[in-house]
């Protein structure tokens, strides 16, 4: 299993219109091949800073899958007016983790 991180910084006077936005856009990303799933987190000591985290299959699902995609160019299309500056983006590998997994805190 692989998640994809995206680091996303937003125009601080945008954050609630970039809030709308991406839940316009997200059926487009929970539809790819390969999704298992996806978490949009704000920062807490920088809110402008969003993290987008999504569980796919393979890294292949994801690029050159999703991102070789219309959708993926209609997803982007719908965000980046919201940017500040532009997204940072790598990938982990890993299962899921629960609070009872202490495995997943080593």
């Amino acid at each position: 299993m692989i998640y994809e991180i995206a680091v996303l910084p937003v125009h601080k006077e945008h954050i609630d219109a970039f809030r709308r936005a991406f839940a316009e856009v997200a059926p487009l990303l929970s539809r790819a091949k390969g999704y298992l799933g996806h978490m949009l987190a704000q920062g807490v000591e920088t809110p402008e800073r969003f993290n987008l985290i999504v569980r796919w299959e393979s890294l292949e699902d994801h690029t050159p899958g999703f991102e070789a995609s219309e959708d993926h160019r209609l997803f982007m299309l719908g965000l980046e007016g919201y940017f500040s500056e532009e997204p940072q983006v790598y990938h982990i590998e890993g299962t899921t983790f629960t609070a009872d997994d202490d495995r997943a805190w080593v």
